[in-house]
């Protein structure tokens, strides 16, 4: 490739050469015939059109390139500038970066799921659910809420499709990597103002508890 482009660039200087040299003997030939107008004889002979010394080409009068652009040379045409393509682009590497959603999540998260009657490691689907990219908060607090409604094959469910997104986000190659970390990043934080927010609900009832318990003790 470097060759070619030395080559390209050396057939183009030359047809540049060649051109400039050509306009300048036109332009001698034209000053000759306005100062002798009708004449036809030769040379230093009253006009005519003005031939170099040695007679033959003018020096740098190069043949006309070829359309295109390229330039003929001892060995075949140049290739012209206009028949050059651009190198195709690099291929993508799409080796797995095998990125793991929800490893900076803690091992013990302090969300409480309702009371239920179903055989599940509720820390397990809690650390698949908190590290989901894709539900918003609210969507996982329906989850959480609905405990208590499904059934077993529903919660199993569950799980499997939190792992199965984990194992494709993982499949993904290393150009996403830091739209991950972002993504998970969002999502961590969406999920602390969940446990905030659920934190705030069990102190507001526990406060009320308390109240209507010292309201019976004073009969009111």
């Amino acid at each position: 490739m470097c060759k070619i482009k030395v080559a390209c660039s050396y057939a183009n200087k030359c047809v540049r050469a060649g051109t400039n040299q050509s306009a300048f003997y036109k332009q001698i030939n034209m000053a000759d015939q306005s100062q002798n107008p009708g004449s036809g004889g030769p040379a230093g002979q009253g006009g005519g059109k003005f031939t170099p010394p040695g007679g033959g080409t003018p020096p740098g009068g190069y043949p006309t390139p070829p359309p295109g652009g390229g330039f003929g040379g001892p060995f075949g045409p140049f290739p012209g500038a206009g028949s050059m393509q651009p190198p195709p682009p690099p291929k993508e590497d799409t080796t797995p970066a095998n990125y793991q959603i929800g490893q900076h999540i803690p091992k013990t998260i302090n969300v409480k799921i309702p009371a239920h009657t179903l055989s599940f490691d509720e820390q397990q689907f809690l650390h698949l659910l908190a590290g989901s990219i894709s539900l918003t908060r609210d969507e996982k607090k329906r989850i959480i809420d609905s405990i208590p409604r499904l059934k077993q094959a529903q919660v199993d469910e569950l799980i499997r499709i939190f792992e199965e997104e984990r194992r494709k986000f993982a499949e993904l190659s290393a150009k996403h990597v830091e739209q991950l970390k972002k993504l998970e990043k969002q999502h961590w934080a969406e999920w602390q103002d969940l446990e905030l927010a659920q934190k705030a609900d069990e102190k507001k009832g526990a406060d009320e508890a308390q109240a209507d318990e010292i309201r019976k003790k004073l009969g009111l």
